[in-house]
C-alpha cells in the first residue's frame, strides 16, 4: 500500500500536466534579439525590456535555451517541425518537405483556430501552415508598430472567444531586425514605402485619405531612444564609435519590440482569456552583428526563452541547468495540449521541467547552419555544453570568403577600417571572413568566443570527446556532412 501511494505521488505532477482541456497558446517571437539584451537575463543596458521582465517574473525562464539555427526561416521551421534542417528539408530559406508533419497541421486537425502576425513568408509551404487568420504587418510596413499588434491581437482573441475554439496565435515582432530604429537605412526604407504608397493612393483613393494611409507606412519611433554613450557594447565586438552608434539603434529597436510584446499581452488580458493561455516567448536567433546571427557561436543561437502558464508554472522560476532547443518546441506544445506527437521528430518535450522536475539527457545542445538568404552555402555544426563549444566549419578552406547580412551595416565596415592599424581587430576580421575548420571554446570562461583552444595541448581530451560526440550525432541524424567530417577528424566508419 505504501509503495502504491508513493508511486501515485511521484506520477501526480506528470498527470497534472498530461493534458489541459481548453488551453490556448500565445507564441511571441522577437526577430534577432540577443539572449543577453533583456533585463531579466542580466542585460547591462537599463530599461530595455520592462514588459518582458514582467513576463519573466510571472513564469519560468530558461538560461540554457538555444534555437537550432541562427537565421530566421530555418530557425522557425525547426520550431514548427521539431526536426533539424537536414531532416525537414529547410536547410536555408526553403520550404519544409511535403512529407514532414508540422505543428500547424496537428493543431488544425484538433480544431484549433490558428493565427499569425508578420513573418508569414518564413513558414513555407502555405499548405503545411493552414492559418485561419493572417495579419501581414510586414507587407504593410507596420511590422514594428506596437499599436497595430494590439489591434490585431484584440481582434483575433475576440474572434476566438466568439467561435468558442481554442487558439494558437504566433505574434512575430519584426524588431530588432535590421534596419534598426533611427538608422539611415530605416529612414530611407520608410521614405520609399511612403512614396510607393502615395502613388498607389493617388490612383485608388480620394486625396483626403492619402496622408493617413501613407503615414502608416512609416516605422513608428520607439518610446525610448538610446544614445551611444548609454549602451553596453557586447564583448565579441570592438568598442568603436560606429559600433556604439549601431548598438544604440539596436537597443532602441529592442525596446520597441518590448512595447509590441506588452501590447499583445495587454490585448490577451483584456480578452479575459489570460488564465487559460500558455504564453511562450523567444528570439529566433541572435543579434545581426558579426560573430552572432548566421553563425554557430554562443551568441548566435542562445535565446531568451520564457514560459508563463497560469496555475501550472511557478512565477519567477528559473531553470539554469537543463538545455532546451528549438526542436523541442513542437513536442512540448503538443504534450501540453494533450495531443499526439507525430513520429520522426528530433526534439522532445520539456514539459517535466515546467514542474521543476529533473529531465535526464539535457546537458547539451546541437546547433547548425547551412545557407544564407542569398543561398550562399556555409555549412557549420556546433555542440554546446555548460562549459565548452565545439564548431565544425565544413566550408572553411582558407580561400572561401564568408558573407552574410550581419556584415552589411556600420559595424563591420568600422572593423575593417580599424583593422588597418589594430592587429587584434585585424585578426577578428580575418577570422570572420575565412574561419578555420574547427573551433573550440571554453564558453564558461570566454562567452564571447575570443580564444580558439582547438590546438591548446591542455584541451585535447575535451576536443577529442567533442569530435566523438559530434560524429555520433551526425550519424544518428543522417547529416549529409557525416563523411566529410569523418575525413576531417580521421575517423573510420
Amino acid at each position: 500500500m505504501k509503495t502504491t501511494l508513493a508511486l501515485l505521488l511521484t506520477l501526480l505532477p506528470l498527470a497534472m500536466f498530461a493534458a489541459a482541456p481548453g488551453l490556448n497558446v500565445l507564441f511571441i517571437t522577437a526577430d534577432d534579439m540577443n539572449y543577453n539584451t533583456p533585463g531579466f537575463t542580466g542585460g547591462l543596458t537599463p530599461g530595455i525590456t520592462p514588459n518582458l521582465d514582467r513576463l519573466a517574473s510571472e513564469g519560468m525562464r530558461f538560461v540554457q535555451a538555444h534555437v537550432t539555427v541562427a537565421v530566421c526561416q530555418p530557425s522557425r521551421e525547426c520550431l514548427m517541425t521539431g526536426r533539424y534542417p537536414h531532416r525537414n528539408g529547410a536547410t536555408g530559406f526553403y520550404p519544409v518537405r511535403p512529407e514532414v508533419p508540422t505543428l500547424m497541421e496537428s493543431l488544425k486537425a484538433a480544431g484549433y483556430q490558428l493565427g499569425i502576425m508578420a513573418k508569414i513568408e518564413h513558414l513555407k509551404p502555405d499548405s503545411k501552415f493552414p492559418w485561419d487568420y493572417k495579419y501581414d504587418a510586414g507587407k504593410l510596413g507596420q511590422g514594428r508598430d506596437p499599436a497595430l499588434y494590439y489591434r490585431s491581437a484584440k481582434e483575433f482573441f475576440a474572434q476566438a472567444k466568439q467561435s468558442g475554439k481554442r487558439f494558437f496565435l504566433m505574434a512575430n515582432s519584426q524588431d530588432p531586425h535590421r534596419p534598426w530604429a533611427g538608422s539611415d537605412i530605416e529612414r530611407n526604407r520608410s521614405e520609399r514605402k511612403k512614396g510607393k504608397q502615395k502613388k498607389a493612393n493617388r490612383a485608388a483613393a480620394p486625396a483626403s485619405e492619402e496622408d493617413s494611409v501613407s503615414g502608416d507606412a512609416k516605422y513608428p519611433p520607439p518610446a525610448r531612444v538610446y544614445k551611444p554613450e548609454e549602451i553596453a557594447v557586447p564583448g565579441f565586438l570592438p568598442d568603436l564609435p560606429d559600433v556604439r552608434k549601431e548598438m544604440a539603434q539596436y537597443y532602441s529597436s529592442a525596446h520597441r519590440c518590448d512595447e509590441t510584446v506588452g501590447e499583445v499581452l495587454r490585448a490577451l488580458k483584456e480578452s479575459g482569456l489570460e488564465e487559460s493561455t500558455l504564453v511562450m516567448f523567444l528570439s529566433d536567433n541572435g543579434i545581426s552583428m558579426p560573430f552572432a546571427k548566421s553563425n554557430c557561436y554562443l551568441t548566435s543561437t542562445r535565446t531568451p526563452w520564457l514560459v508563463r502558464w497560469p496555475g501550472r508554472v511557478k512565477p519567477g522560476a528559473v531553470d539554469a541547468e537543463h538545455f532546451i532547443a528549438g526542436i523541442d518546441f513542437m513536442p512540448t506544445i503538443l504534450e501540453a495540449l494533450g495531443l499526439p506527437a507525430p513520429a520522426g521528430m528530433d526534439g522532445r518535450s520539456f514539459l517535466p521541467l515546467l514542474t521543476g522536475q529533473d529531465q535526464p539527457g539535457r546537458d547539451r545542445v546541437f546547433t547548425c547552419y547551412n545557407d544564407t538568404s542569398g543561398t550562399r552555402h556555409y555549412p557549420m555544426r556546433c555542440l554546446q555544453t555548460r562549459q565548452y563549444g565545439y564548431i565544425y566549419n565544413a566550408w572553411s578552406d582558407g580561400t572561401t570568403r564568408y558573407q552574410a547580412e550581419p556584415m552589411g551595416g556600420l559595424t563591420f565596415k568600422a572593423m575593417q577600417k580599424e583593422a588597418a592599424s589594430q592587429k587584434p581587430v585585424a585578426a577578428r576580421v580575418e577570422m570572420l571572413l575565412h574561419r578555420v575548420p574547427e573551433e573550440f571554446y571554453d564558453f564558461a570562461a570566454d562567452p564571447n568566443g575570443l580564444r580558439n583552444l582547438v590546438a591548446d595541448p591542455k584541451c585535447q581530451d575535451q576536443v577529442a570527446q567533442a569530435r566523438k560526440d559530434m560524429l555520433a550525432w551526425m550519424a544518428r541524424t543522417q547529416d549529409p556532412l557525416l563523411e566529410t567530417f569523418r575525413v576531417r577528424i580521421g575517423s573510420k566508419p
